[in-house]
């Protein structure tokens, strides 16, 4: 639960959403925090804010990464065994929240005037992109837990 507070405000402190995840999970995975800041810094607002796949996802798929990630050319196993949880996680994602795309999850375009008008007067990164933190720093504990 702590992990999703700080996650949580790390985005109310005006990091993107890939980076409130990452820098939430990174101490466990050997990451220290301002390199975990660094890294996700491009791929907030869905990969440079093009709204295209959430922040808050990519954030999971870099501490799946780091956990289980392969380190070894031959290491077929372990790419495989990455690329599982990052499907299960993945697949939960559009389960519960119906896509990856962070233009669909916020149904606005926030790089038009309308789009920010819009997003601001429904409070969405509030309403929507914290429970996507949430949702994203929780799961990938859950699911990093069961790693042997």
């Amino acid at each position: 639960m702590d992990k999703i507070k700080n996650a949580q405000t790390a985005f109310d402190q005006g990091f993107n959403c890939c980076q409130a995840v990452l820098s939430a999970l990174c101490e466990p995975l050997s990451l220290e925090r301002d390199t975990a800041l660094r890294l996700a810094t491009p791929f907030g607002g869905g990969l440079a804010e093009r709204q295209l796949v959430c922040g808050a996802v990519n954030g999971a798929l870099m501490a799946i990464g780091l956990a289980t990630g392969q380190v070894q050319h031959s290491d077929y196993a372990a790419k495989e065994h990455c690329r599982q949880i990052a499907n299960i996680f993945l697949s939960r994602f559009i389960k519960e929240h119906g896509s990856l795309m962070c233009r669909e999850l916020l149904g606005h375009d926030f790089n038009t005037p309308e789009g920010r008008e819009a997003i601001r007067a429904q409070d969405l990164y509030r309403v929507r992109c914290q429970r996507y933190i949430a949702d994203a720093v929780e799961w990938v504990e859950e699911l990093l837990q069961k790693v042997p």
